[in-house]
């Protein structure tokens, strides 16, 4: 299994931390969980995404909100903290968070270049959009790199794309940025609940799957399983947002799955997207109680298991420049 992390992915909110239940630390803890596992390859990007691609993908109105701390603490949903500069937030939140971005591009370009599977530990921010940033998302990281992509041949305006949402909240700033494409395909199993609650991007989805708060593991597991069969066999990649916030302790999901669950759930991911060929970068999504560095970790641990029907072994010379091993 190939996974991407970096030390830069952590967030440190300070004083903010009390406000949010986020963990910013917790993909040093995935990490901490999996680095002597001999059957994960990491890697890591080599730089945090340009300024000038986000630049390129925002509308003009953002470029400017981006760079705008009252902005960006109502997109991370705490008050204003006065005393909290722009540069502050800039080094400790947004910087992470475009690390994160570029972790997407490496493991995007790795997946299509190479073939098989590649897991972002960050990433998965899928409430941003062109126009706008909120629900703890700056970046839509699937839109910048689809757009990069295209921009540098990696991919053709006519491949087609799957995003497979499966974190507890509707994706709706990837449904907004693909609204109008329809060689994007999108699969979103979510608590209908809770928000965002936008009809409008709702509608979008391809392959809709609301559940109802309280929904337990058996039942979003039989719900997805059906999902899944609907795909094909015709994407260039996927980009799946395996969010952890379905945990039945996360404060802001409001289902009950439990970390088995969670597990069994991208083993099927893997299984489903191997069955039909299609590579993919596996993104972390919103997760937002103390298991939720556990569970990604357990999932990890468990889809490794799955290597004598997935083969992730593929080589990744032509992409040595943009990246390096990490040491233990």
């Amino acid at each position: 299994m190939n996974v991407i992390y970096s030390h830069n992915f952590n967030i440190r909110l300070g004083l903010a931390s009390y406000l949010h239940p986020f963990d910013g630390m917790k993909f040093k803890k995935i990490f901490n969980a999996l680095k002597s596992n001999p059957e994960i390859n990491f890697i890591e990007p080599a730089r945090p995404i340009n300024m000038d691609l986000v630049d390129s993908f925002l509308s003009s109105m953002m470029r400017k909100k981006v760079r705008d701390p009252v902005f960006i603490f109502r997109a991370l949903e705490v008050p204003k903290i006065p005393f909290i500069s722009f540069s502050l937030l800039n080094k400790r939140v947004l910087s992470p968070m475009r690390w994160g971005v570029a972790g997407t591009m490496l493991g995007a370009k790795n997946a299509i270049c190479n073939g098989g599977f590649y897991w972002n530990l960050s990433g998965g921010y899928h409430h941003a959009m062109q126009q706008n940033m909120e629900g703890f998302c700056i970046y839509n990281d699937i839109g910048i790199c689809y757009q990069q992509m295209i921009k540098d041949g990696t991919l053709k305006p006519e491949d087609k794309i799957l995003i497979i949402d499966t974190d507890a909240h509707h994706g709706n700033g990837n449904a907004y940025t693909f609204m109008e494409n329809k060689n994007v395909t999108i699969l979103d199993i979510y608590n209908s609940g809770i928000y965002p609650t936008s009809g409008y991007t709702r509608d979008r989805v391809n392959i809709s799957v609301p559940l109802m708060p309280g929904t337990e593991g058996l039942e979003y597991l039989s719900r997805y399983r059906e999902a899944l069969e609907k795909l094909d066999d015709e994407f260039r990649i996927a980009f799946v947002v395996a969010g952890t916030d379905t945990l039945a302790n996360d404060k802001l999901g409001g289902l009950c799955l439990t970390i088995e669950d969670i597990a069994e759930r991208e083993r099927l991911t893997l299984k489903t997207l191997n069955k039909r060929s299609i590579p993919a970068v596996i993104l972390g999504g919103g997760g937002y109680s103390k298991a939720s560095s556990k569970a990604t970790a357990e999932a990890i641990k468990s889809c490794t298991y799955l290597k004598h029907e997935i083969s992730t072994e593929r080589t990744t010379s032509n992409l040595n420049h943009e990246h390096r091993k990490l040491g233990s």
